[in-house]
């Protein structure tokens, strides 16, 4: 019989201190990380951690690497090095803010999938577009002119419109209410940022993502008007190139994103940019926002 993975449970964890001066085993650095009432996150870090292990086994290939299920009671997450061929990293865990926001900062993105757990994913390669190489052809110019774009005008509009929109091979949508709540709170705590399109007061396009340092990580985009979601693109690239934000992150590959200059780099070049320019925030944002 072949396996499709492992998946490791972390159980029994030793108390840990409320000292969280350290590094996680991600190498990201969680340094006096509190809740937003005040309150430690109990973090794993790299030194003096004793687990309890217990291992189930699922079908699939032999060579397949072991995924990690996420504790409830505390963040972490493993090296995304460590992904499986798809780029599995773990499962489990839930869609508290706090926790989508450790794990794009250590480059792993939640992919909810129906009657499933969700499930953390780390692409290899992964698909960006550096803003300065953004192809913008002449057509798409002239396009732009019918357009009015707005930044954060209506986060909540556009995350919600890009829930409803039907893609190709898929029989649902990703972004669910767990999903439009996380991303909302980041948004709120100045992460999340939308960037739409409209024709006169109508909302005819946009995308949204998280800002984090200089990396923008874009998750969706929708249209419903010819050319409006790539016109809201435009406007993302503007925005980097007049903010200095070296890369937009697209996580997976389609055409559109090609067309508009993206291209794939290994997984470890986009960790080794993401740790150069991600400025993690995470002593930051609890205690400046919330």
């Amino acid at each position: 019989m072949t396996f499709r993975f492992f998946i490791i449970e972390l159980s029994n964890l030793q108390t840990i201190s409320n000292n969280l001066n350290g590094e996680a085993l991600n190498e990201v650095k969680l340094r006096n990380l509190k809740h937003r009432n005040g309150e430690a996150i109990e973090t794993p870090q790299a030194h003096n951690q004793k687990y309890s292990m217990t291992f189930s086994v699922f079908f699939l290939p032999l060579q397949s690497m072991a995924v990690y299920r996420l504790p409830d009671d505390f963040l972490w997450f493993p090296d995304p090095n460590e992904a499986d061929e798809e780029g599995l990293v773990a499962v489990g865990g839930d869609f508290s803010p706090d926790r989508v926001l450790l794990a794009l900062c250590s480059g792993i993105f939640p992919w909810p999938c129906e009657d499933e757990e969700l499930l953390w994913f780390s692409l290899d390669p992964r698909f960006v577009v550096f803003p300065e190489k953004a192809h913008i052809s002449k057509s798409l110019r002239r396009s732009c002119r019918n357009f009015t774009v707005k930044v954060n005008a209506n986060f909540e509009a556009v995350i919600r419109r890009c829930s409803t929109i039907t893609r190709d091979g898929q029989d649902g949508t990703w972004i669910t209410d767990g999903i439009i709540s996380a991303y909302t709170k980041l948004h709120e705590w100045g992460y999340g940022y939308s960037f739409e399109a409209y024709q006169g007061d109508k909302l005819v396009g946009g995308l949204y993502g998280n800002l984090i340092g200089k990396v923008f990580m874009g998750e969706s985009m929708f249209h419903e008007v010819t050319d409006a979601g790539k016109v809201a693109f435009c406007g993302l690239v503007e925005f980097c190139l007049k903010n200095g934000v070296v890369l937009i992150d697209c996580q997976q590959k389609t055409t559109l994103l090609e067309s508009l200059g993206g291209e794939e780099i290994k997984r470890t070049d986009y960790l080794k940019l993401l740790k150069e320019y991600g400025d993690f925030p995470f002593t930051e944002y609890v205690e400046n926002k919330g």
